[in-house]
């Protein structure tokens, strides 16, 4: 249900369940953990991408499963919602969307790190016209990426929002033509591992840690992080390669 294609140091993971609409059911919750887990384990693997096998990223939980067992299986105990959208990490994951992402497909969008979508993705929590929430984030995260009054505007009346409307509002880094929302993502992903990997796990977690918080804990975390940065070997190839007018040949260590 998810199909890993390793590109150097990106893991692309396509969540394969096109006559489905992508739908997370059991198979894809625990795929896309173990997807992550990898991601995670094997420090040649620097980001990764996840994007949607068809013409819909993902179309939310499966409903069948949702009758039939409430949707317990629809996640796991570390990841939640899809094996994922509480799931801890410390690399960088580039949700691409050439589809719709809807209910807790946004949500899956919303736990991302970086969103391209083309303008044939929208966005949505329809869940109120089911009489349900969107208990997988959405209901808090999506007020963290659009206005308060529009993430209350698509919680309330459950329509999509489109991505050209996302992108403009700052959801979406980089929209793009139909069809190309995966090489888009590939770019943006180059643009991200030519840095030292490290460095980037480093940043990335202290503006998650920080997110909200006063400045005096900001200045704390991210003096931890450097420290912990200069006992790694890359921390003294980068200024070496600077010096010796090179490109830096990181290490990941």
């Amino acid at each position: 249900m998810i199909d890993v294609d390793i590109r150097g140091h990106i893991a692309v993971l396509t969540i394969n369940r096109p006559e489905a609409r992508n739908a997370v059911n059991g198979a894809v919750a625990q795929g896309l953990e173990a997807a992550i887990d990898r991601i995670e384990g094997d420090d040649d693997l620097w980001l990764g991408i996840l994007t949607g096998n068809g013409p819909v990223f993902c179309a939310g939980a499966d409903l069948k499963e949702v009758a039939a067992d409430g949707g317990r299986s629809l996640g796991t105990k570390r990841g939640g919602f899809a094996g994922y959208v509480m799931r801890e990490r410390t690399k960088p994951i580039i949700a691409a969307c050439d589809g719709p992402a809807l209910a807790g497909g946004t949500e899956i969008v919303l736990a991302s790190d970086l969103v391209v979508a083309s303008t044939a993705a929208r966005f949505g929590v329809p869940e109120v016209k089911r009489s349900l929430v969107a208990a997988a984030g959405g209901l808090f995260r999506l007020q963290k990426v659009l206005p308060k009054n529009i993430a209350t505007e698509l919680v309330l009346t459950g329509d999509p929002i489109s991505a050209e409307r996302a992108h403009e509002f700052g959801m979406v880094n980089q929209l793009c033509e139909p069809g190309t929302a995966l090489d888009t993502a590939l770019e943006l992903a180059e643009r991200i591992v030519v840095n030292a990997p490290l460095a980037v796990r480093e940043s990335l977690g202290v503006m998650n840690a920080a997110a909200g918080a006063d400045d005096a804990e900001g200045f704390r975390l991210s003096n931890e992080a450097m420290r912990r940065l200069a006992a790694t070997e890359d921390f003294r190839e980068g200024p070496r390669a600077f010096i010796e007018k090179r490109a830096p040949e990181w290490q990941g260590r």
